[in-house]
């Protein structure tokens, strides 16, 4: 059995047994928060177990390393519309150790793509065109920077309401292990912080 026949043929049965009343929620993220995440398989339960998410708390975004690398590209879009049309009031940006982003090479993707069958005149019409393939299939050296370059663009971004926090966090993705990388309340109001930790 195919994987897509095993998942329809399951989904039969999920659906006859009304298996689906025990997620039943609202659009609306009932924590109020957006989290842009990597799309890495270990975090599809572990992540939001760690951070005791359940169905309904927050809108998850993914894409390969949690990754922001355009002001008005995909994932932005999604963070604003997850802010203004879908209630969310915050926003984490969860990057993880052993990341398959870290150090990726664009010419080990490019000569994949070849042995998959994309033609070398495919890429190089691309790169003609003005797309550097390169740059677009690069990675990073350092999940953390990563992590911080991605917030500074949201929380810079021109569009995001003043005074909306955005953190930066880093999973183990073996034990789910969280650690602050950015407070988005430092920035939101730096005087409460100081007071707080006074």
């Amino acid at each position: 059995m195919t994987n897509v026949k095993e998942i329809l043929a399951f989904n039969k049965e999920f659906v006859k047994n009304e298996q689906y009343e025990a997620y039943r929620t609202t659009r609306y993220p009932d924590k109020r928060l957006a989290i842009l995440t990597c799309m890495d398989t270990r975090l599809t339960e572990l992540l939001p177990k760690a951070m005791n998410l359940r169905n309904g708390d927050a809108k998850i975004i993914k894409n390969a390393g949690a990754i922001v690398t355009q002001p008005f590209g995909n994932i932005m879009r999604s963070l604003l519309i997850a802010v203004y049309e879908l209630g969310a009031d915050e926003i984490v940006i969860i990057g993880h150790h052993q990341c398959g982003m870290t150090a990726l090479n664009s010419d080990t993707v490019i000569t994949h793509m070849k042995e998959r069958g994309i033609s070398e005149e495919t890429i190089d019409t691309l790169m003609k065109a003005g797309l550097d393939l390169n740059k677009w299939l690069t990675g990073f050296d350092s999940v953390r920077e990563s992590v911080e370059n991605s917030v500074s663009i949201v929380k810079n971004h021109p569009l995001l309401p003043p005074g909306t926090p955005v953190h930066g966090m880093l999973i183990d993705p073996e034990t789910g292990e969280l650690e602050l990388v950015v407070d988005g309340y430092t920035d939101v109001n730096p005087s409460k912080d100081a007071a707080s930790n006074e």
